[in-house]
């Protein structure tokens, strides 16, 4: 069996071009390693049937230098549209809709060669911070089968911290790549908005969501990014901007980099032990000869409750489609139109999405709006321009990246408030339309802590330079769920 553990991205693709073995046996590999370890991890909602085949014909085709993703495993999160493989978004909704094209990122990964050898499990329509939302499976902490592995990604995240794929893609609406990489003590990447099509992405919120990657190192992501990224004719928020490799810096010095802490980023109800971890990282780039300075993001104790109707709002908006006519589920022996609607939503949806529907469509609604909705979006205005008055002055922002390590299964998610306050430290950076990563930064009490990256737009360079040479200075990457 392959141990991703021991092995990355590149020196598997040096292997594969000089033929010491094949894309065939490594995707072989990585089905027996997710056979072995899946059914306790539970990441994984579909499997591949065709991986073995698709692995075949690249080996025929032949794998050059210059693909580093040819033959390549990947998983894929189930929000992501896959032509002839169930897309269920962990929803009863869609528990067996099998897609008849492919998302954008789907396309461009087949073109690079890379090999989808499973879809992974989410919250429901990504709505939630645990993967406890899923309709479908409860998926466990790499690190403690006890604890969630975080959310809306959980499955993408477990899948690559237990060893069982070399990278996953995830999506991020509010934190939902970061926040369950942070949990699972790997490396979690949001593009800036617009760098990544959403074609083929089921819709949550569409000014907020993003596609990128997990992996276990930082080095891993970035011939994925590389991949996926650029315009799409079929996603108008896509920018149009030259062909680049957005690792270009990985290597280069961080003497003379200036790095922003937040001070309201390490304030009340960010766990003691998760700032300490974060104060040590902040050292550490000051002895790499950046500096570290405090600074102020005012309006930052305005976002969960911007974000959440802007959120929910245009959820209410995107899961109308969802009706029990065109397709998905349908409830059974419905006798009239209003029967169909109402209890295929009913027993289709589940009770975070329902609730998620109804508050935006209360926010939207007349007599409300100005109130709730507009005032949302003028929260957002100021949140973006105070990330804009500190990149004046900085290169980066850093902070943590959740207020607590993984709590355990069951423990929060009763409780909507407290679970939706888990997402405090990322909002932010989707209501602003950021680049940010999660780099592992330590553990408390044996879990696993993420440091936050934050980039100005289009910067994600800067990000994978800093984040790769926090990651060299570490030996997090050595330190194994299970202690293997």
């Amino acid at each position: 069996m392959v141990d991703y553990f021991k092995t990355n991205i590149d020196q598997l693709h040096q292997q594969l071009v000089a033929g010491e073995i094949t894309s065939e046996q490594l995707v072989t590999e990585t089905l027996k390693g997710m056979d072995a370890i899946d059914p306790e991890v539970a990441a994984f909602l579909a499997r591949n049937d065709h991986a073995i085949d698709d692995a075949k014909k690249i080996d025929q085709a032949g794998i050059k230098a210059d693909q580093p993703l040819a033959g390549m495993p990947i998983a894929i999160k189930d929000n992501i549209v896959t032509k002839d493989l169930t897309t269920t978004a962990s929803s009863k909704m869609l528990e067996n809709f099998v897609p008849i094209y492919n998302a954008t990122v789907m396309d461009k990964l087949a073109a690079a060669g890379a090999i989808n050898v499973g879809k992974t499990n989410l919250d429901e329509f990504a709505m939630g911070s645990s993967t406890e939302t899923s309709a479908l499976k409860t998926t466990k902490n790499a690190w403690d089968h006890t604890k969630v592995p975080g959310g809306s990604s959980g499955g993408s995240a477990a899948a690559v911290a237990s060893g069982q794929v070399p990278v996953a893609l995830g999506s991020d609406t509010g934190g939902s790549i970061r926040q369950p990489a942070a949990f699972n003590g790997i490396f979690g990447f949001k593009p800036t908005y617009g760098r990544v099509s959403r074609w083929g992405l089921i819709a949550f919120s569409s000014s907020l969501d993003a596609i990128g990657t997990l992996s276990r190192s930082v080095r891993d992501s970035v011939p994925v990014m590389n991949t996926i990224i650029g315009q799409d004719d079929r996603d108008s928020t896509t920018v149009d901007r030259p062909a680049e490799d957005l690792g270009a810096k990985i290597g280069q010095s961080m003497a003379g980099m200036k790095i922003a802490l937040p001070k309201e980023y390490l304030g009340e109800g960010v766990d003691a032990a998760v700032a300490d971890q974060i104060k040590a990282a902040a050292e550490q780039f000051k002895a790499m000869g950046a500096t570290v300075e405090e600074v102020s993001l005012p309006h930052t104790k305005y976002a969960v409750p911007a974000y959440y109707i802007i959120a929910s709002s245009e959820a209410s908006s995107n899961l109308q489609r969802f009706d029990g006519i065109r397709y998905g589920f349908r409830a059974k022996d419905v006798k009239t139109l209003d029967d169909v609607y109402v209890r295929s939503r009913s027993e289709g949806f589940g009770a975070e999405v329902k609730r998620r529907i109804m508050l935006g469509t209360f926010s939207l609604s007349a007599g409300f709006y100005d109130a709730y909705f507009k005032k949302a979006g003028q929260i957002r205005t100021l949140i973006t321009q105070d990330f804009e008055t500190v990149f004046k002055d900085y290169d980066l922002i850093m902070a943590p990246t959740t207020p607590t390590p993984a709590f355990k299964i069951g423990d929060k998610v009763t409780d909507p408030v407290v679970m939706y306050m888990n997402d405090i430290l990322t909002i932010s950076v989707n209501l602003a339309g950021l680049p940010a990563a999660s780099v592992p930064a330590g553990f408390v009490d044996g879990m696993p802590v993420g440091m936050q990256l934050i980039g100005k737009h289009f910067d994600e360079a800067t990000i994978y330079q800093a984040a790769a040479a926090f990651e060299d200075a570490n030996d997090y990457l050595a330190q194994i769920p299970g202690g293997k």
